[in-house]
């Protein structure tokens, strides 16, 4: 069976007192997926001197970066993004790709809140701790 990727299409938020909304990603730009967990350290000196191995196993929280558009007349994006980045409370998140995948996740937007006025777009990290979960997957 073939991989498929391609875009994410609509990122969605669900915040108990700013309300729902949605954010379109740029068609054909990359989009950054890291479920979170716990990763292993890449240690080239984690052993013990008798050659046993050590390793350090430290969680990341799940994150995805994306280049999304920026409507400042009609969606008013930048302002929604940066509301929900100056709130102290989560939103329920969700990343819908092309393939037909969607994720779930507790989070906000982290980062620096900027928009391009020439490209129409601003860049955007989503992060929250725990797993990013996958809530659907396609069937072939």
């Amino acid at each position: 069976m073939p991989a498929i990727g391609g875009d994410i299409i609509e990122i969605t938020y669900n915040h108990p007192t700013l309300g729902s909304g949605s954010f379109f990603p740029k068609s054909e730009e990359d989009g950054t997926i890291d479920p979170g967990g716990f990763r292993t350290a890449d240690e080239d000196n984690g052993v013990t001197g008798s050659g046993d191995a050590i390793y350090k196993k430290n969680r990341k929280r799940w994150s995805v970066e994306i280049t999304s558009r920026w409507d400042a007349n009609k969606a008013n994006d930048l302002e929604r993004l940066n509301l929900l980045s100056n709130s102290s409370i989560e939103s329920t998140l969700t990343f819908e790709l092309a393939n037909g995948t969607v994720w779930k996740g507790q989070g906000m937007p982290v980062g620096d809140v900027q928009g391009s006025s020439n490209e129409a777009t601003m860049s955007v990290k989503f992060a929250g701790g725990g797993f990013l979960e996958k809530i659907f997957k396609p069937t072939a």
